[in-house]
């Protein structure tokens, strides 16, 4: 087993301490049957938050850790004077807590804020997985009271409203998102002044309308998913319905904090967000940077809503442009190559349809192995080619045709383009 694996496979102290807290918010003593969990719920629900909250494991990880640790709780009970060590690692941190789980009805202190339920049926109902403060690789700063409890400043609501302004290709790829996650249809409003493309929102269960205002009065995180020119026209129409407990994410290319922050009223939360097209199956590559009033637990949130999109990354403002030349933008790039590689295969002699067919699973297949592999392109590249063989003498004529140095200006000019938008938006802004 390499390293990773074995890694994957152990637990650390701070997961399992989560672990063993989340078990007894839900009130794991109600869901046992003599030793047994009598429902599964529990661990899904468990699952969902242990995933937002950074750390990736599957629903039979999380049963056989408990399996292991009710294990330890009973030799502990059926030999407290024993000399002989339980072999879990951390056990003297976990034993008050195990407990606590097995020997009480509800031991935690204060309320719980729509804690889930085991025993409430499949619907996840009013259920929250999603106001958490550190869904991040830092587990050392994660805080076990915030991430089991709900955010107060979110409205009292176990679940964010949320409604997008803009029925386009970006906010129905983040609603299907967002819906195969912990989030109910009935929670999520889109508006547009046309009708065109309110139907597939309607598929989905998701309520339409025609008025942005009525929309932001009903919603607490709002995605902003115009066109950028059309940003301080809808900014304008809503900032006197916004509260301090409403969310603003904008999607708009080229727009950027600064000229939102100044569209909106004071200390509004603003976060700048630009997804792509991908995430319309759940494959997308998101990036997401604050605004000056915006808390971790914003950041959080939005990270947590929008896991099941694909890659989900915080960083600086000024990625945020070069991640639109680079992901946003360069899924065109890649389906113009996809293009060249099928008409290549066509020009050789094999029918459009297969070539087409085969283009797209090569670079399904090339993406997955470069993902999942963690290895640098160019090493990938060259475990592909032999010595004397076909492939190099391919990459020889791209390279001839400068290919490299065509992407590479590519990505720049898409990345000046969005910079340039945001330039003249903030400009007529201004003016305004």
């Amino acid at each position: 087993m390499d390293d990773n694996n074995m890694k994957k496979q152990n637990w650390d102290v701070r997961e399992t301490e989560l672990f063993l807290e989340i078990l007894k918010d839900l009130d794991m003593k109600k869901c046992l049957d003599g030793r047994k969990v009598r429902n599964n719920k529990l661990f899904k629900v468990a699952h969902r938050r242990m995933t937002a909250a950074g750390f990736q494991r599957s629903i039979d990880q999380l049963k056989i850790r408990w399996k292991v640790l009710k294990s330890a709780y009973y030799r502990c009970k059926r030999q407290p004077a024993s000399s002989a060590p339980i072999k879990v690692h951390g056990w003297w941190r976990y034993e008050k807590t195990m407990v606590a789980i097995m020997e009480s009805r509800r031991p935690l202190v204060g309320p719980v804020v729509h804690a889930e339920r085991c025993d409430e049926g499949d619907s996840d109902g009013e259920a929250s997985v999603l106001h958490w403060p550190q869904p991040c690789p830092d587990h050392s700063s994660l805080n076990l009271d915030l991430i089991i409890k709900t955010d107060p400043d979110m409205e009292g609501s176990s679940q964010p409203r949320i409604g997008f302004i803009g029925a386009g290709n970006m906010a129905y790829g983040i609603a299907k998102g967002i819906l195969s996650g912990d989030v109910l249809p009935i929670h999520v409003k889109v508006s547009a002044p046309s009708p065109r493309n309110l139907g597939r929102f309607q598929e989905m269960g998701i309520a339409v309308t025609h008025s942005n205002a009525e929309l932001v009065c009903s919603s607490n995180v709002i995605f902003v998913a115009v066109k950028p020119h059309l940003v301080p026209v809808v900014l304008s129409e809503i900032s006197q319905h916004l509260t301090q407990k409403h969310i603003v994410v904008s999607v708009a290319a080229g727009i950027t904090v600064a000229t939102l922050e100044g569209l909106l009223p004071d200390n509004t939360v603003v976060l700048r967000l630009m997804p792509n097209l991908p995430c319309v199956l759940q494959e997308g590559a998101l990036l997401f940077s604050k605004g000056s009033s915006a808390r971790p637990e914003h950041g959080a949130l939005l990270h947590a809503l929008l896991q099941h999109c694909g890659l989900v990354e915080e960083g600086p403002e000024a990625w945020i442009d070069i991640h639109t030349g680079l992901s946003g933008s360069g899924v065109a790039f890649v389906y113009l190559f996809a293009e060249a590689l099928a008409e290549g295969a066509v020009k050789m002699g094999m029918p459009s349809s297969l070539a087409h067919s085969i283009t797209s699973q090569t670079i399904l297949g090339a993406g997955r192995l470069l993902r999942d592999s963690g290895k640098h392109p160019a090493q990938l590249r060259s475990e592909v080619c032999t010595p004397g063989g076909t492939t190099i003498y391919g990459l020889h004529t791209l390279e001839q045709g400068g290919v490299r140095a065509a992407t590479m200006s590519a990505v720049e000019s898409a990345t000046e383009r969005a910079r340039e938008l945001g330039r003249k938006t903030a400009a007529a802004s201004c003016r305004k």
